[in-house]
């Protein structure tokens, strides 16, 4: 094995947590593989805000329906190749023994230590169950050392060629008992496991991907040439961050240290302007949505202030002038006999030339819930009810309903341009005979008519992870986000309440979307309630381009445990590799003390 050494130490500690209340870190979440780094073996900082990295993935039963699973005691260490693998005990989701697991062992390899691959479960050939294992690779041996203890305090050692084969294991020897390092790191909740050292690399990505950045630098030209106001308008500053990316941001310059009627050089001060929203915008409303449409923009959201039985836009210029525009009713429960309350998540979507709200409606209560599409006339007006159609349900490919109301749901319906088709991402629910929770399903559609499917749905995710099905086995409120070729779709996972988490699903350029094995899942959420100080339960988000370029993350979240849902917006960053950070807050975004700038305006 060789193992790449760097001048700089750089340590990473595995870890488990101790459980708090439900509503804050449950029994599902801190029986999960946690990361913290140091540069001296000693103090250790909690990488994604202390929020657990991997999780035991459920087991499957026959039906389809999820088993929910936890891992406890979590070891890392380096494989032959010198990528990493992991040694954990599976339990069930309350940490009690689960049954498969007797005398096994969980195993995942690792290639960087932020996605992983669960390979399975490793049978030790024990008549126990496992609570506790180390692992490691023996250069002399070519082989990988696994010494365990079982419930009864009884100690163990196996030997294996290739642990992620899962095959040709020895049998248990007898050994003496193993102990890990005695660690105190100053984490809340820690439950210390083991430390490794890696690579410069390795901690460099960890700590750019798993901690926020920080604004630390802007740069503008030294010199420009403008002849026109609208010239000088157009300078732009880049704001560089502590991981090394960037942004442009706008600037407002003070055009008044400038004579425009005489030629010549001007030292002109600026301030970097960015537009900010402090959270929330509007309380009382889930699930937002923005869109711009013919030169205006327009909000709509969930209205959870009337027990969701009324949908109303607002219309404004620009994004800023949503937060404070008038409310126009188009939709609620009275307007057609059979659409009735829960008027969930309402989605615009452009398709070709025609404007779409895609949402939820019921005929008869809660298991009634079905997804709809209503369209704008030809030159309408999207704050005037009389010009949206009533509302489709959407069809299969066979021009039945899509699901049976009553018996299956179907909801948070949203809409995927992709290779020059169109698919909608739904998340879908049978309750009888069994409930077999919320699952995420893709198919085609026609967008002449975008109610009906052109294909057969498949199944695209299910909550698999303990932040996935945390107080209850639901995925839902998927949104695309499409940038340099790579489709990023976002969408929550748990209960609507502080435990609401937002994950992520990635496809690349050119990929075929109904193959699952198009897109690759991350282990952890990008958005919880660690996420940002009083934000609670984030969820449901969609994104927005501004007039400048500017994506923005159109979300939900509480302003306070038990505080009613509320919409937010915040910007949407990119990282080193280019995926989407969603907590990266106004006050790290901008350096206040880095937004007054300068330079020397040649004016011609």
């Amino acid at each position: 094995m060789v193992v790449q050494r760097n001048k700089k130490n750089n340590y990473i500690l595995c870890y488990t947590r101790l459980p708090e209340e439900d509503i804050i870190y449950s029994e599902k979440l801190a029986c999960s593989m946690h990361l913290a780094y140091s540069d001296d073996g000693e103090n250790f900082e909690p990488l994604n805000h202390n929020f657990g990295i991997l999780f035991a993935r459920a087991t499957e039963n026959d039906n389809g329906s999820l088993n929910a699973k936890s891992l406890k005691n979590p070891y890392i260490f380096y494989l032959a190749d010198g990528t990493f693998g992991v040694v954990a005990v599976r339990t069930e989701s309350d940490g009690t023994n689960d049954e498969e697991s007797k005398g096994k062992v969980l195993v995942f390899s690792s290639s960087d230590l932020l996605q992983y691959e669960e390979i399975g479960l490793l049978d030790l050939k024990g008549d126990a169950f496992v609570n506790d294992v180390v692992c490691n690779y023996d250069d002399e041996k070519k082989g990988y050392i696994i010494k365990w203890n079982d419930h009864l305090g009884n100690y163990y050692m196996n030997f294996i060629g290739d642990i992620l084969k899962l095959r040709d294991v020895s049998h248990p020897e007898p050994v003496e008992p193993f102990q890990l390092p005695s660690m105190r790191p100053k984490i809340q909740g820690v439950v210390p496991r083991n430390i490794i050292q890696v690579s410069e690399e390795i901690a460099h990505r960890l700590i750019c991907k798993l901690t926020v950045p920080v604004n630390i630098k802007m740069e503008v030209p030294e010199k420009v040439i403008v002849k026109t106001e609208r010239d000088l308008e157009n300078v732009k500053a880049i704001a560089i961050y502590s991981d090394n990316t960037t942004d442009i941001k706008r600037v407002k310059w003070n055009k008044n240290d400038i004579d425009w009627s005489r030629p010549g050089v001007y030292r002109v001060t600026g301030t970097v302007h960015q537009d900010r929203y402090p959270f929330p915008i509007a309380i009382d409303r889930a699930d937002p949505c923005i869109t711009k449409w013919n030169g205006k923009y327009y909000f709509i959201a969930t209205n959870d202030a009337d027990g969701n039985h009324s949908l109303y836009i607002r219309e404004a210029d620009t994004i800023p002038g949503l937060v404070h525009a008038e409310e126009i009713l188009i939709l609620d429960s009275e307007t057609y006999e059979d659409i009735k309350g829960l008027l969930w998540a309402p989605e615009f979507h452009i398709i070709g030339n025609d404007l779409y709200i895609f949402h939820g409606a019921t005929s008869d209560g809660f298991y009634y819930e079905q997804s709809h599409v209503m369209k704008l006339r030809r030159g309408g007006n999207p704050t005037c009810a009389n010009d949206w159609s009533r509302p489709y349900r959407v069809l299969k490919k066979d021009g039945t309903y899509l699901c049976e109301a009553g018996k299956t749901i179907s909801l948070d319906m949203t809409v995927i341009p992709w290779n020059e088709e169109y698919y909608v991402v739904w998340s879908q629910r049978e309750f009888i005979p069994q409930d077999l929770g919320a699952w995420l399903y893709i198919a085609k559609i026609d967008p002449n008519e975008p109610w009906k499917l052109v294909c057969d749905p498949t199944v695209l995710t299910k909550p698999e992870y303990g932040w996935e099905n945390n107080n209850v086995f639901v995925v839902e409120g998927p949104f695309a986000l499409i940038r340099d070729n790579r489709l990023f779709l976002t969408y929550s996972g748990s209960l609507i309440d502080e435990t609401y988490v937002i994950g992520l699903l990635t496809a690349e350029k050119g990929s075929d979307l109904m193959d699952p094995t198009s897109w690759k899942k991350c282990n952890y959420p990008l958005l919880t309630s660690m996420s940002v100080v009083g934000e609670y339960g984030p969820g449901h988000n969609s994104y927005i381009s501004d007039d400048y370029g500017v994506i923005w993350n159109v979300y939900h979240a509480r302003p306070g445990i038990k505080a009613p849902r509320s919409s937010g917006i915040r910007r949407v960053h990119f990282d080193i590799d280019g995926y989407p950070r969603l907590d990266l807050t106004e006050d790290r975004d901008i350096n206040k003390d880095l937004s007054k700038i300068a330079i020397d305006v040649v004016l011609v």
